[in-house]
């Protein structure tokens, strides 16, 4: 069986723990405990990692910067038999979004075949992604932002004024904004998580068109991953701020703290995608309940064949099987 068939055959049962995990989150959602959903989150995941039948390394993990709840770098999930494969994990992107009711919450995972995936380690990483169909080095992580607009609107045959960027509204990102609002570019700021925006520059109902901004390293390789299937070009570098977190970086192996890594530098195997909604989002509709059945909305994304799902999933309250 080829790598690309093994991956195939965990789709569906990674589909099922990325639900599970979503209804999980969905209960402590507007509760205003960050930490909570984290734990109920990974928790959940975990357990349901661990009845899937695959030999699955996780090789992003996340919350070591935050000191919150962990599936850590390393952590071996599955139940030890069958294909041996590396996931990468976000069990709740935006958790502050989703302890305060907000939409965007989302649960999301990649799985590769071994060595497919960058380590990175879990410190903050400066990003700039489109979607597909451009002619390479429309962008450029090292140009300003102002000219990356400039560049794409040319590209796409448009004024500036007809670009939406998205962005993290952290005071970090002030000159960021600045400069792109003085070009007469559009701002979509986003409260957290960046995952969901770096897939919508690759989605033409979404409205966006690029992604500036630094945030987490590990959501770069998940954002990465989703790209990889949908098409787009991405460049990264990672933000090393402390001699703890150089650290990190070298102890994944990682020697150039300076080096831009391209969308195929991230990913560089085939890889398949699952986000699920927590709440109601740009991507995905968020889980819904009654006291009688659970239901879910899911994007589920091979690089293999470009294959793009919708799934919607319901379930009795009682039952865990999926209809």
């Amino acid at each position: 069986m080829s790598a690309t068939d093994n991956l195939s055959s965990l789709v569906d049962s990674l589909l099922r723990v990325s639900e599970q995990t979503a209804a999980a989150a969905n209960k402590v959602v507007g509760y205003g405990d960050e930490t909570l959903a984290d734990q109920v989150a990974v928790d959940a995941m975990r357990s349901a990692l661990n009845q899937v039948p695959m030999k699955g390394r996780i090789v992003i993990g996340e919350g070591e910067r935050d000191e919150a709840p962990m599936l850590h770098v390393g952590e071996e999930v599955g139940t030890g038999n069958g294909v041996a494969v590396d996931i990468a994990v976000d069990p709740l992107e935006g958790t502050s979004v989703t302890a305060r009711g907000m939409a965007n919450a989302l649960v999301v995972l990649a799985v590769s075949p071994r060595g497919g995936l960058l380590h990175a380690p879990d410190t903050y990483m400066s990003k700039i992604a489109i979607g597909a169909g451009y002619p390479t080095g429309t962008i450029d992580l090292d140009e300003t932002p102002a000219n990356n607009v400039r560049s794409l609107a040319s590209a796409k045959g448009v004024r500036p004024s007809e670009i939406c960027v998205s962005v993290l509204d952290r005071p970090r990102h002030q000159d960021v904004i600045e400069s792109l609002r003085e070009i007469g570019a559009r701002v979509m700021l986003i409260p957290d998580g960046d995952v969901a925006t770096v897939i919508a520059t690759a989605l033409e109902d979404c409205l966006v068109d690029m992604y500036i901004g630094i945030g987490g390293a590990p959501e770069g390789v998940l954002g990465a991953a989703a790209l990889k299937c949908l098409g787009g070009e991405m460049y990264t570098r990672l933000v090393i701020r402390n001699s703890d977190e150089e650290k990190r970086a070298k102890r994944l192996g990682i020697e150039d703290l300076n080096r831009c890594y391209s969308l195929g530098d991230l990913v560089t195997d085939e890889v398949s995608f699952i986000a699920t909604g927590v709440t109601d989002g740009i991507l995905v509709d968020g889980v819904t309940s009654d006291d009688n059945y659970v239901s879910t909305h899911s994007l589920v994304m091979s690089s293999a064949n470009k294959l793009v799902r919708t799934v919607q999933s319901q379930w009795q309250v009682s039952d865990n099987n999926a209809t």
